[in-house]
């Protein structure tokens, strides 16, 4: 009997793990489900009017926003891995994995650099003044920074990484027989990419482009900076300006729409094309020597991304930092920072103990629902923070009225809202945002433990606690650290949920990195801006030491 049906059917008399997979998925999905049924039956119907008004205009700019960026993403992506696999030039090694360090970087953070830069007021067009002696505006012609071409490039400098780190993969894994054969029939570089390379690497870059588009959607830093109106903005603009959280709701579930139909064409697009390599004899690709101008341009082509979308942001906020220092010493910071790793630390603890509960509970279980919900979980990664900030606030503001009326009515005493506007709320919203982080790791991690392990301490009088504790666990720590890691990076990041979600005057790195820039304090924005840059950092240099060991 194999390990997995030897669990199954020592498991199955015990509820525990099944009834605690059901109440975790269940968790997970109520905001999504808070979200459609406050659609379904708003308090007051505004569809029509948005449908004849704003709805048009949010979603042409939001399909313009992510068709954007996605081109723009695997362009890069593509074209760098495809660099970076299959030529050897001077730097490729150091420049394979500083490819990536534009994912420590929020694009909200690229935005506010460079606006900077590039504004009226920036070094810049000051410059060009001070040169040719113009003295307003309206005296030379430059191009408007904060537009929907602009925000594409920071959003597309910024999220290019998924498909690289995917591209180069694929690339990687590919049999060099293929380019042999190509190279033997005249076609040169550029063909053997288009004719061989390209479509084998394929799937790969789809399923990249497919998390570019939906992070786009998810963007509020950018788009709102840069005034560019996209669904997103319309929930903030629907909820909070013109108070109607049907209303706001409904556009959640237009977003929602939309990332399950990217979701849908993507996979049917892998579906119709399907490859397989010989298990046998398989030569791996041979890189090409580059010397040369030619190998100096690759490398001037691999760098200019990683100078664009890390190097330049962060030299405009430590300019800041440093000859505006007194931005370390607001008190503010301190404050933030503390606020952050509180949230986010919690945060990361709950969602990876809670996914790796899920995860082995399944895997115990011999019920089908759980196992069923397992992979619906991960739809919380897909739905933007608005979104899931949205779904998470209804609810809780229902259940805290109802506990408090509970209690007003028994003891006389009002204890008011103890849930919304808590810290717990922002916990919450991250759990469901990052849930699939969490689970996929601690899915792979299990899939890797030989079934024999678990067998033999089964057969030693352990029961599923204590598998997991002596058996698992010890076998799934590195997971467990990079899951926790991942987490945490992407709590900190997280802007939209926090925003509608962080109780009042509690402030992150990321709300007050926000909130500053907003005002056109970038001074006081930078330290924050630096330090969120720090520990995406850390995560990306784990990242890519991870990914060399394979």
């Amino acid at each position: 009997m194999s390990d997995g049906k030897a669990q199954i059917h020592a498991a199955a008399p015990l509820d525990l793990w099944s009834a605690g997979a059901l109440v975790i998925a269940g968790l997970v999905l109520v905001p999504i489900v808070a979200v459609v049924w406050m659609a379904a039956f708003p308090t007051e119907n505004i569809w029509p009017h948005m449908l004849s008004t704003v709805l048009p205009r949010y979603l042409a700019n939001t399909l313009i926003l992510m068709t954007g960026v996605g081109v723009l993403a695997a362009s890069i992506g593509a074209g760098a891995a495809w660099l970076v696999a299959m030529h050897d030039f001077p730097g490729r090694r150091i420049l394979s994995w500083m490819l990536l360090m534009p994912l420590a970087i929020p694009a909200y953070v690229g935005a506010y650099a460079l606006v900077d830069f590039l504004d009226y007021a920036g070094p810049v067009q000051t410059g060009l003044r001070a040169i040719f002696g113009w003295s307003t505006a309206a005296d030379y012609a430059f191009p408007d920074i904060r537009s929907m071409p602009f925000a594409i490039l920071v959003i597309g400098l910024s999220l290019y990484p998924y498909v690289y780190l995917l591209a180069r993969a694929a690339f990687a894994e590919q049999s060099g027989a293929g380019y042999e054969v190509a190279r033997a029939l005249g076609a040169g570089p550029w063909r053997r990419f288009v004719s061989v390379g390209l479509p084998l690497a394929r799937p790969a870059i789809a399923a990249g482009v497919a998390v570019v588009m939906m992070e786009s959607v998810n963007d509020f830093g950018v788009v709102d900076f840069f005034g560019v109106q996209t669904l997103t903005t319309g929930i903030f603009s629907v909820w909070l300006s013109g108070g109607n959280a049907g209303g706001a709701a409904q556009i959640a579930c237009v977003i929602l729409l939309l990332i399950a139909l990217l979701v849908l064409l993507e996979r049917r697009s892998r579906a119709r094309r399907r490859f397989w390599q010989a298990a046998r004899s398989q030569r791996p690709v041979a890189r090409t020597a580059a010397t040369g101008a030619t190998g100096w341009a690759m490398t001037s082509a691999c760098a200019l991304p990683v100078l664009l979308g890390f190097g330049f942001p962060v030299a405009v906020m430590g300019w800041h930092a440093i000859f505006a220092s007194d931005g370390w010493l607001a008190p503010g910071l301190t404050r933030a920072v503390l606020n952050t790793v509180t949230v986010a630390g919690v945060a990361a603890v709950a969602t990876v103990g809670l996914a790796l509960f899920m995860t082995y509970g399944v895997r115990m279980t011999g019920r089908a629902l759980p196992r069923l919900l397992l992979p619906v979980t991960t739809i919380g990664y897909a739905a933007p923070g608005a979104v899931l900030g949205l779904g998470v606030l209804i609810p809780l503001a229902a259940l805290d009225n109802r506990v408090a009326d509970a209690v007003l009515a028994m003891t006389g005493w009002d204890p008011g809202l103890i849930l919304t506007g808590s810290m717990a709320a922002l916990v919450f919203a991250y759990i469901v945002r990052f849930f699939a982080i969490g689970q996929g790791a601690a899915d792979a991690a299990l899939t890797r433990i030989p079934p024999s392990l678990p067998l033999a301490a089964r057969s030693l009088g352990q029961g599923p606690r204590g598998v997991l504790a002596r058996v698992h666990l010890p076998l799934m720590r590195g997971s467990v650290a990079m899951a926790l890691l991942l987490v945490f990076v992407d709590a900190v990041k997280e802007l939209p949920a926090t925003l509608l979600l962080r109780p009042f005057g509690f402030d992150t790195l990321a709300t007050r990195v926000h909130d500053q820039a907003s005002l056109e304090r970038l001074s006081q924005a930078a330290p924050a801006a630096l330090v969120i840059t720090a520990v995406g950092l850390a995560a990306v240099l784990l990242l890519a030491r991870a990914d060399a060991a394979k």
